[in-house]
């Protein structure tokens, strides 16, 4: 049986990144929780893993990462970068009233594409952004 740390160490020395204390904890942070985090989010929760983690060592490691093509980065508020570790093609939510941004796994003709009228598609987002269910839930339960 393959641990998660173990898969973790594998996907980063398949890369060439070498497999810190610090950078598994980052990654299996990020493939644990589904929450599309920011620098800010992941620092405050491994630091008191981690009293000696800097905010830098975790902007390096989720840049090396990005650059792998291991997380990739959302930048839908226009005003904070999150980091989402999950591969396959997906267009994301915001809730304006909550800040969560979720995966939305909808069917999109263009995800797969790498061509369209003759360019070349590097990269494809989709963002939607709107009152997620849980918030309109608490609205409805206050009336």
């Amino acid at each position: 049986m393959i641990t998660n740390t173990k898969r973790f160490r594998d996907i980063l020395q398949k890369t060439g990144l070498k497999p810190t204390y610090q950078r598994l904890k980052i990654i299996e942070y990020l493939g644990k929780h589904d929450i599309h985090p920011t620098v800010e989010m992941i620092y405050h929760v491994l630091v008191r893993e981690i009293p000696t983690i800097s905010k830098t060592t975790i902007y390096n490691t989720l840049n090396a990462l990005v650059e792998k093509d291991i997380i990739h980065p959302i930048t839908i508020t226009g005003t904070e970068t999150r980091y989402d570790y999950k591969s396959l093609p997906h267009h994301h939510f915001l809730c304006r009233k909550c800040g969560k941004v979720i995966d939305l796994d909808i069917q999109c003709p263009y995800l797969e594409k790498r061509e369209l009228d003759g360019h070349k598609i590097e990269e494809l987002h989709g963002y939607f952004k709107g009152i997620c269910k849980e918030c309109l839930k608490k609205k409805k339960r206050g009336k």
